[in-house]
């Protein structure tokens, strides 16, 4: 387990005061301050990183939030925003001498307009009930993350988070139109619009995926769209991981874009088949589920295609759904990928890297050959027709010495998808986990501009501080380390 460590500049906050002036504000049970009351706040969904904040608030109105974050800024206090806690990059990890904002209690799904097919959400909502409260309009929010059930539209927001529906409808900010967010002073800001453009800069783009650090979300309108008149899910299984891969091309070279085209290896079947009993194949090395939706006839036309380039890629076995259970009953599989893996190993790490999806055999033979390397099992996880890959690195954090294999296993693996021309993060954001990648991906003069939008936004650097942009420090640090192919030379020292 990590101790995240803050910046030695951070100053020690006087605790009661804080606390004090909090209690004008909030009820006293939505100032948490007690050690008890704040270990559920350690961590999100990375695990493996763990701090205490100093205490955590819990408003339930944007009014609270607002002035909340005008008595942070007035006392330099950092702030964490948090959602539902299921990040996987350690986005939502405390810091010691801050207060970690909670938007638990800010549920309220505002109004939900059927004609103009969009709905105004508070950020707690979560993602699944947006699809819920907008179907007996015959309306849904199409992207979906594996977690849907827990996590929330703000969180989303935060992380531009995608789904397995992503290939065709796109992530997060392909599917909102509007945000309200509150700086760090206080103010409440609009952005975006409720019209079909918004003129002047695209700021709605510069906060969607900007993980806590520029602004705190308090509203999100959000695009609907019509529930499919028929989808329908192919499942094919293959007996070489390379020919999935490389049969994920060929679909989508075909001028075939699915609602949803999923990978995942024998050790994620068998896994999946254990916890939820999906049908899967258990002797596959392989399986991709691809989902096409639309009228009944463009899908019948789909399918004949799909299934006609899956007979020429080698394949061992192919199925159609047959009706609308057994669809949820092969999606169930794949979203309950990976709690099953956590099953059957007592830790796991979660990758999340981009690449080309033509070098997607290429990067999964990399893969395997660091698994062999490392002596560390891989369960291979991917949002396939994207190239958005989550290979699932099992460890034991009992066996000292294995969380840092695994982390620098995992460094390789998102080097790697550099070289090949694709990126650190899919949807899972930055965060802690891979802000020396950053240092991979990006050069000193764009990391510069980058703390140059933080700086407008946010000038004292109190919002989620010391996450997801390196300083030029850092990365001259790393460098000096880890050199790969000349990416990383960082004379500057300068401390942002």
């Amino acid at each position: 387990m990590h101790v995240y460590q803050e910046e030695e500049r951070t100053p020690r906050i006087d605790k009661v005061a804080l606390v004090a002036a909090l209690h004008t504000i909030l009820p006293a049970d939505s100032v948490l301050h007690d050690q008890e009351d704040l270990t559920p706040y350690e961590c999100d969904g990375l695990s493996a990183y763990r701090h205490l904040p100093l205490l955590v608030a819990l408003p339930d109105s944007v009014e609270q939030v607002q002035q909340v974050l005008r008595v942070c800024y007035d006392n330099d206090v950092p702030v964490v925003a948090r959602g539902a806690g299921t990040g996987l990059s350690g986005g939502a990890l405390p810091h010691s001498q801050g207060v970690l904002l909670s938007l638990a209690k800010l549920t309220s799904i505002l109004h939900i307009d059927p004609l103009n097919r969009t709905a105004r959400l508070q950020p707690g909502v979560r993602n699944l009930a947006i699809s819920q409260a907008a179907m007996p309009y015959g309306l849904y929010y199409a992207p979906d993350p594996s977690s849907q059930i827990a996590c929330t539209i703000g969180g989303n927001v935060a992380e531009n988070s995608g789904g397995v529906h992503c290939l065709k409808y796109g992530l997060t900010v392909h599917n909102i139109m509007q945000l309200k967010i509150v700086t760090i002073e206080g103010e409440l800001l609009v952005i975006g619009s409720e019209a079909l453009d918004t003129p002047g800069y695209d700021f709605l783009a510069l906060m969607t995926g900007s993980e806590g650090m520029l602004g705190v979300i308090v509203e999100i309108t959000v695009r609907l769209l019509p529930l499919p008149e028929r989808a329908q899910v192919i499942l094919a299984a293959f007996d070489n991981v390379e020919k999935a891969g490389s049969a994920v091309g060929a679909i989508i070279a075909a001028g075939i874009i699915p609602a949803g085209l999923e990978m995942m290896d024998k050790l994620a079947i068998n896994a999946a088949e254990d916890f939820v009993h999906a049908g899967y194949p258990r002797d596959a090395e392989a399986i991709l589920l691809c989902e096409l939706d639309g009228t009944n006839e463009e899908v019948s036309e789909q399918v004949s295609r799909v299934c006609e380039i899956l007979e020429n890629c080698d394949i061992t076995e192919l199925r159609i759904a047959r009706d609308e259970q057994e669809r949820a009953v092969f999606w169930k599989g794949r979203k309950a990928a990976f709690p099953a893996i956590g099953r059957i190993s007592p830790d796991y790490y979660c990758m999340d890297g981009t690449i080309p999806r033509k070098r997607l055999p290429e990067v999964l033979r990399h893969i395997r050959d660091l698994s062999v390397e490392y002596g560390l099992t891989v369960a291979n996880v991917f949002h396939a027709g994207d190239g958005n890959l989550h290979p699932l690195i099992l460890y034991d954090a009992n066996h000292p010495g294995e969380l840092a294999k695994t982390e620098e296993f995992g460094g390789k693996i998102l080097q790697i998808c550099v070289e090949v021309g694709g990126t650190i993060t899919g949807e899972h954001g930055v965060g802690m986990e891979k802000i020396n990648q950053m240092c991979v991906q990006f050069g000193p003069a764009e990391l510069t501009q980058f703390h140059g939008v933080k700086r407008a936004f946010d000038a004292k650097g109190l919002l989620n501080p010391g996450k997801a942009v390196p300083t030029l420090h850092r990365c001259a640090e790393f460098g000096a380390m880890h050199v790969h192919k000349g990416r990383i030379a960082f004379p500057e020292l300068e401390r942002f």
